[in-house]
């Protein structure tokens, strides 16, 4: 199913530049704001929650490159920020190579300033909602070999997908297209979180770019379906492989990170 791409509009709740005030960055505008801080304000964790993900996110491409997987596909991958995949990755595995993909004009500037001059990486126009149009990107194909392993990584991305665009399909497609041994890296917001925080953040993405669609645990798990789930399974974010710093500011209530996340391998 193809998608237009979204047109620049400032004055319309972004959901990239959203992750990015979280985050504490910079590439925002004042309808952004605004929204942030309706959630924040009913929902403070958010802001916390959202570096969670980034951190959760850094572990399991760490984790990923250590044990051998040198190739990456990043779906929705948002505004680049500190500890971007590529320089994980490269860490464990220097010739790791990383094709970035979102639908975001703004996201798509950014980084591709940043890997004007990485030969190993690409950025490339793409909606996770058309699978096969990723898949069969030129750029895409020339840079990874989906005949050997590959990390799909969908990083608070799903949830913006509804179910009448089909999820199960979506993922279905990039498993199909994926080599024995590759790895599905997904974290989900969950209405099995704080009822109000997940109403408010319901509520003020209805008028962002993309609507929110939160999913109970047990179906954020049928996502998973012909992926094995590496230890420890899915939870909550803090919880997935956390370093020494990752649960202090969930240490007595993980499920304020408001999202879930795992690992899984395919065989």
């Amino acid at each position: 199913m193809e998608r237009e791409s979204l047109g620049f509009d400032p004055n319309t709740p972004n959901v990239a530049r959203l992750y990015d005030y979280y985050l504490g960055g910079k590439d925002h505008f004042p309808a952004d704001r605004e929204a942030a801080e309706k959630i924040l304000a009913v929902a403070p964790e958010v802001r916390l929650a959202a570096r969670a993900n980034r951190a959760f996110l850094g572990r399991a491409v760490r984790f990923l490159a250590q044990t051998g997987v040198t190739q990456f596909l990043d779906i929705g991958t948002g505004l680049p920020t500190q500890g971007n995949v590529h320089e994980v990755a490269r860490e464990a595995a220097p010739g790791a190579r990383v094709v970035y993909v979102d639908r975001d004009p703004v996201v798509l500037v950014h980084a591709r300033a940043l890997l004007a001059d990485d030969a190993n990486t690409v950025v490339v126009e793409g909606d996770v909602r058309d699978p096969g149009g990723i898949l069969k990107n030129p750029d895409v194909t020339g840079l990874l070999d989906f005949s050997r392993p590959v990390a799909v990584l969908l990083v608070a991305v799903m949830h913006f997908v509804s179910e009448d665009e089909g999820p199960e399909e979506i993922i279905g497609a990039l498993r199909e297209a994926m080599a024995p041994g590759s790895y599905l890296v997904m974290s989900h917001g969950t209405s099995d979180a704080r009822p109000d925080a997940v109403d408010k953040g319901v509520e003020v993405y209805r008028s962002a770019t993309s609507p929110l669609t939160l999913r109970s645990r047990e179906r954020v798990r049928e996502l998973f379906g012909g992926f094995d789930l590496v230890e420890p399974g899915m939870v909550w974010l803090p919880q997935w492989r956390p370093d020494e710093t990752d649960m202090i500011d969930f240490a007595d209530d993980p499920q304020s990170s408001l999202i879930v996340c795992g690992v899984g391998r395919k065989n």
